[in-house]
């Protein structure tokens, strides 16, 4: 009779990441599934009149801020320079196994947002000021910004690093309703979706990434 493999400490503090992650993708399933059965993907009440609000504040400085957002969060910008850079940077750093997450990570968050575009087919508002694929929910630009911030926060470990990635996560989703492609709920279920799939993919990889990690203070290369 073969014993039974003991649970230890570290598999367990691996295991709770992991649940975290998928709890995270379940309130995105959910946040969708009210969307989608809710009057037919019709935005809601609070959001239209955030949406008014922006719509009538618009001024040419805040739209060229946003234009630069909207060119950091999507298209080749997002899909191919930044992943690209900063997983050279890493491979620099001796850091292939971060890099391997911060690839893999980035690229499950872009299926899972066109999968979830392609289901809902929620209508963008009216009031767009960019050219945009279909499907207002999830939000890629913003699933995008989360999962830079959350992967990036996963591999540094430094709170620093999640703070800056929280706040340009929030700062993209701004602009992205700012820009009218998308409603609040589908920056919210953006940004879920990077966070989630960062954490999840993050457990199996967390103790790779914990022996590639230097200790505070500790510099790559300097003794």
């Amino acid at each position: 009779m073969s014993k039974p493999v003991p649970v230890t400490p570290a598999r367990i503090a691996r295991l709770w990441p992991l649940i975290s992650g998928i709890g995270v993708l379940v309130l995105v399933a959910a946040l969708a599934a009210v969307i989608f059965y809710r009057e037919n993907n019709k935005p809601f009440g609070f959001e239209l009149g955030w949406m008014g609000a922006l719509v009538e504040r618009r001024s040419d400085f805040w739209t060229h801020v946003a234009f630069v957002f909207n060119t950091l969060g999507g298209g080749v910008t997002a899909t191919f320079i930044i992943p690209a850079g900063v997983a050279i940077v890493l491979v620099i750093l001796r850091r292939r196994w971060a890099a391997l997450y911060f690839l893999i990570a980035t690229v499950l968050t872009g299926l899972v947002v066109q999968l979830l575009k392609h289901l809902l087919g929620r209508d963008r508002p009216t009031d767009i000021l960019v050219t945009a694929d279909v499907g207002s929910f999830p939000s890629g630009h913003s699933a995008n910004a989360a999962i830079l911030a959350a992967a990036l926060g996963i591999i540094l470990a430094r709170w620093w690093v999640w703070a800056a990635g929280a706040v340009y996560t929030v700062l993209m989703m701004v602009s992205r309703t700012y820009l009218g492609a998308h409603w609040i709920s589908d920056t919210i279920g953006g940004a879920l979706v990077g966070l989630g799939v960062a954490v999840i993919v993050g457990a199996p990889f967390a103790e790779k990434l914990s022996h590639e990690s230097p200790p505070k203070g500790h510099v790559h290369g300097v003794d």
